[in-house]
């Protein structure tokens, strides 16, 4: 095989409890929108609507590694940039019409994540009737910590899932507050998609959401799960 340009190399998340430098590769990127009961009110909505999804490219991964601060230049075109921590859900095993009773056993693992969101951009995508992408498909709009694989930890509906920014508490929630569980996610997802091994899933924010600024210091964390910390960098000239 004989490629025109040489192929861009291939997104990857740094994996964490097994060998050094083990790497998890990127096939796509879904995010569940409004999963989380008070965000939705937040955002002008109530109720168990059924799951929407929209994606990102799976270059627009940002890992950082545990105990390391990453850097996110501020985007351009935006200047309402906001931050929406997410439990991240990684396919080991793909499938199509996967049930909710057997989704887990596709899962490899879980991260914290972060679903970066040029607010003012999506506002007004949305009013026009289009589509999203600029507001929520940027380059590095979406970070993430290492992934720990499913059997080397426990989550449940009790975790804690919590954003500080400059040490201020901003988002605050537990996976139990999930309007759609992860294996009826996964239900949902593979009735519309083939998912394939390396799918990575956002699966939506608690209340909280709220703009940051060059300079800001943003500390994720899901308990059992590690944290994950960003400074929001200067604009790119």
């Amino acid at each position: 095989m004989s490629f025109v340009l040489n192929p861009p190399p291939v997104a990857a998340v740094p994996v964490a409890g097994v060998a050094p430098g083990a790497l998890f590769p990127v096939h796509r990127i879904y995010c569940v929108g409004r999963n989380y009961v008070e965000h939705a009110k937040e955002m002008g909505f109530t109720g168990r609507e059924p799951p929407f999804f929209f994606m990102k490219p799976a270059d627009a991964v940002l890992p950082v590694a545990e105990g390391q601060v990453g850097t996110m230049a501020y985007p351009s075109l935006t200047k309402d940039l906001h931050h929406e921590v997410e439990l991240v859900v990684a396919i080991g095993q793909g499938g199509r019409a996967i049930k909710a009773a057997d989704a887990l056993r596709h899962v490899w693992g879980y991260a914290v994540g972060l679903d970066m969101t040029r607010r003012d951009l999506q506002g007004e995508a949305k009013k026009l009737g289009r589509p999203w992408c600029i507001g929520k498909g940027f380059d590095a709009s979406a970070p993430i910590g290492p992934l720990r694989r499913a059997a080397d930890g426990t989550i449940g509906p009790d975790t804690a899932i919590v954003l500080d920014v400059n040490g201020a508490p901003r988002q605050k929630s537990t996976l139990g507050k999930l309007i759609w569980s992860v294996p009826e996610i996964i239900e949902h997802l593979s009735a519309a998609w083939e998912l394939q091994p390396g799918d990575l899933i956002f699966t939506g924010t608690p209340e909280g959401v709220a703009a940051v600024v060059p300079g800001d210091l943003l500390a994720a964390r899901i308990d059992g799960l590690g944290s994950l910390q960003l400074r929001i960098g200067e604009p790119t000239p």
